[in-house]
């Protein structure tokens, strides 16, 4: 399990959400047709923290882009991008394949490299780029000002004391990065459309006259929001777990209260069959009684495990990144069986999960580490982001009117305050509005608690010329999964696979049979 990046971004969702602001946005419909003039590039080889990319013989270069693509001759930014060139005979190379691998602010200077495994005999025929978003990584990035030590939770607490912690922490967060530095002049450009235009800028940079590309998460509706801007340069486009391109992504988060208690009653149901091992209850609702019992009670009183206090917040938090993919649900139950010990007061020793989170909470790196996701989950105006309420008592209400039907994670995702709502500017960019008939292969798990099987319905709906694979399981993210240690979806990865390499969609939607016995 990849558990240190499966715990920086939930922790990004909870702890560090900054905002920022947009620049002026080209409409889909008037995008610029003629290719900005080529870059000279100069390779070499990449910086000595991408050892991965030097071990395989990718070179790395930096592309020049506008900061506000409203002012093309004014203020530019650099682009960190790799590159391992295609080798498959003369002919048979297809072009440039970049990719982006979500948060939002996820590097991807080595993701298309990570995904060469899955991609099999297709990546030889492609140049495999993987770039960095603006502000993030090695593209110019942007910082904030320190932040101060996080208080550790007291002995006790109340919920309303645990919510006006997070009001606290969104709104030093807000001030220290708009404040810092030249953020202020920065922050207005870190959007996803910015994004998709650096994109474009990549390849015209590279001579090519269109792009192929795989996005998984917000990497999905990045790649979306590419096709809309400029569909006239988008090549073979897979999106993988994608949202609802109506919806704000406090929306999003609300969306997903409902599929996370299902997946959790699913989880529920496995746990009480291994009863003899982890001693959660019997049946499906005692083993709720009891994860309920434990939130409850570190509601009043936080957990205390090798020394850090968790409270429920934070319990909530680990809970919702164990329960994505059915492949956890036993480090899951050994994770709630070391926390309802720790709090009986009991010793324990943590599983490697939880001890890889605490580690993760330890660390006087974690603020910062959670920057990229706050740039352009605060920076779109509508989506795939935006959309922050503004008064600090609209989420309260939110939390404690979902508790009726959602009682472990109505709380979580309904409490996702972010410093955007106490950011003072004002966006210029507009949402993008997605509806024309560009070729796109999308994939989606029909039970992803992340990014609810409805939104990606509502996405298919509007990007008419798409094709909609769904994989039948509990996952986030349907290609590559092998990559994680994952059980594949051969069905998925050969329907991509065979797109990227013949161009060929599905000549209808289909939906994969699950694979392996029933768990």
């Amino acid at each position: 399990m990849r558990v240190a990046s499966l715990v920086t971004a939930g922790l990004g969702l909870t702890c560090l959400l900054a905002g920022s602001l947009p620049a002026a946005a080209t409409p889909a419909s008037t995008a610029p047709t003629d290719p900005p003039a080529r870059q000279r590039l100069v390779w070499g080889p990449c910086s000595p923290q991408q050892r991965e990319l030097n071990e395989a013989g990718a070179r790395c270069t930096e592309v020049t882009v506008p900061l506000d693509y409203s002012d093309p001759g004014g203020r530019t930014i650099k682009i960190a991008v790799s590159r391992i060139k295609a080798t498959a005979k003369h002919g048979q190379r297809r072009g440039v394949l970049l990719s982006n691998p979500g948060g939002p602010g996820g590097t991807g200077l080595a993701n298309t490299l990570y995904l060469r495994p899955a991609l099999k005999d297709v990546a030889d025929r492609y140049d495999l780029i993987g770039f960095d978003p603006r502000f993030l990584g090695e593209s110019s990035p942007v910082t904030c000002a320190p932040a101060a030590p996080a208080p550790a939770p007291g002995p006790v607490t109340t919920r309303r004391e645990d919510f006006e912690q997070s009001v606290r922490s969104a709104r030093d967060t807000a001030r220290r990065c708009q404040e810092h530095g030249d953020n202020a002049r920065l922050l207005p450009h870190a959007t996803s459309r910015n994004v998709a235009r650096d994109m474009d800028a990549i390849r015209a940079a590279l001579g090519e006259r269109r792009l192929s590309y795989y996005g998984v998460s917000y990497g999905a509706d990045l790649g979306a929001v590419y096709t809309q801007m400029f569909p006239r340069r988008a090549d073979r486009v897979v999106i993988d777990s994608s949202t609802d391109p109506t919806a704000t992504q406090y929306e999003l988060f609300q969306r997903a209260g409902k599929p996370l208690e299902e997946a959790l009653d699913a989880w529920a149901g496995w746990a009480a069959r291994h009863d003899t091992t982890y001693r959660l209850g019997d049946t499906p609702s005692r083993v709720r009684s009891n994860v309920q019992r434990l939130l409850d009670g570190a509601e009043r009183r936080p957990v205390t495990v090798s020394g850090v206090r968790l409270d429920a917040p934070l319990l909530r938090l680990v809970l919702r990144q164990l329960i994505q993919h059915e492949e956890y649900d036993p480090a899951l139950a050994g994770t709630v069986r070391d926390l309802i010990d720790a709090a009986a007061g009991r010793p324990v020793e943590p599983g490697p999960e939880l001890a890889a989170m605490l580690e993760m909470l330890a660390s006087p790196e974690l603020a910062d580490s959670m920057l990229g996701g706050a740039l352009f989950m605060c920076g779109d105006r509508g989506w795939p982001a935006g959309g922050w309420p503004k008064n600090p008592e609209t989420y309260w209400k939110n939390m404690e009117r979902s508790r009726t039907t959602q009682p472990v994670f109505g709380p979580f995702v309904n409490g996702m305050i972010a410093p955007c709502a106490f950011w003072t500017s004002t966006s210029r960019e507009p949402a993008t509005v997605i509806g024309n008939d560009v070729p796109v292969l999308m994939l989606q798990a029909r039970r992803d608690n992340n990014v609810p099987y409805e939104g990606a319905l509502a996405l298919h709906h509007r990007l008419t010329g798409s094709r909609l694979v769904t994989a039948d399981i509990r996952s986030h993210g349907v290609y590559g999964r092998g990559l994680d240690g994952l059980a594949p979806v051969p069905c998925a990865d050969g329907a991509v696979n065979d797109y990227l390499r013949d161009g060929t969609l599905p000549t209808a939607d289909l939906t994969c049979p699950r694979t392996g016995e029933d768990r």
